[in-house]
């Protein structure tokens, strides 16, 4: 009886793991690739806040012609411009104007473009189409050409020097962009949501509030977000709309430290810092749905 033995298979050598590369990805950059992007992102970070911090610099020197010699307020940094603006002039008058106006025509502009946005997604009515494209057209007109047809309107409908009145004048400049975004998202939301509503009962209005308003909450944001920057600083219609010194907006009131002989521009400065303050708070409100509602209705799903 022979026996055969077989000799031993060499052992396939051992990779080190401390030796393997990450593999990178196709499209994926490289270093260098990722460096220049960084450097290049970091490079337009400083550009856009330098304003910001030179307003807040230029806000904290005590005299109106600092702006002049920026150098020397490192000397004399004072917080007594804040103390002014908030004790001797109307800057809570400004504050509760401003706010009436941005949040009555955030509130009246975002209801009247959801509804519209909806309408002409969902519904095929004569026209529907020629009526999102006379809604643009109503933006290509100046400022100029608008306000005298505009003051007399107001003042036959005895609306000058109202809230109401700017708050109107707002949603026409505000409404007919976010009517097209809205529009935009609720083609990315399926027709099949709508007809599970329909099933059970809703009618189209209920299905509008119950059903696609939650979904369509990233768009609604933009479009809040939209409006509210529109009326609050806006200074053209609010000059001429509003009459009375207590209803001044933030952007009235920002032209009473300016004058033909004078510039208190330090107060000025001041001012536009506190002035931000309200605009940060409601974008930090917003900013969580702000991203997905501006780039939703870019493709429809």
């Amino acid at each position: 009886m022979t026996t055969t033995t077989t000799a031993p298979s060499p052992a396939a050598p051992t990779e080190d793991p401390g030796s393997r590369r990450p593999s990178r990805r196709r499209g994926e950059p490289g270093p260098l690739g990722r460096l220049a992007t960084h450097g290049v992102l970091t490079v337009a970070s400083l550009i856009a806040l330098f304003p910001v911090a030179w307003l807040v610099f230029l806000s904290l020197g005590p005299d109106k012609d600092d702006y002049l010699r920026p150098g020397g307020i490192w000397g004399k940094m004072t917080l007594a411009n804040y103390t002014h603006v908030l004790t001797e002039t109307n800057f809570f008058d400004w504050l509760k104007s401003s706010l009436i106006v941005s949040l009555g025509t955030t509130v009246i502009g975002v209801m009247i473009a959801a509804t519209t946005g909806y309408a002409v997604s969902r519904m095929r009515f004569p026209g529907y189409k020629k009526f999102m494209w006379v809604l643009l057209v109503t933006q290509m007109f100046p400022v100029a050409v608008l306000m005298v047809p505009m003051y007399q309107l107001l003042s036959e409908l005895q609306l000058i020097d109202t809230y109401f009145g700017l708050i109107l004048v707002y949603c026409s400049t505000a409404v007919p962009y976010c009517a097209w975004l809205m529009k935009g998202y609720f083609d990315t939301i399926p027709f099949e949501i709508d007809e599970a509503g329909r099933v059970d009962g809703l009618s189209p209005f209920g299905t509008f509030l119950r059903l696609i308003l939650p979904l369509a909450r990233p768009g609604l944001a933009v479009a809040a977000f939209y409006s509210f920057i529109t009326a609050f600083g806006e200074v053209a219609f609010a000059t001429t709309f509003l009459l009375d010194d207590e209803k001044y907006t933030f952007a009235v009131g920002l032209q009473s430290f300016v004058s033909e002989h004078d510039a208190q521009r330090n107060l000025m400065a001041a001012t536009a810092v506190l002035v931000a303050i309200p605009v940060s708070a409601f974008f930090y409100f917003v900013q969580k749905n702000l991203v997905t509602g501006l780039t939703a209705g870019g493709t429809k799903g």
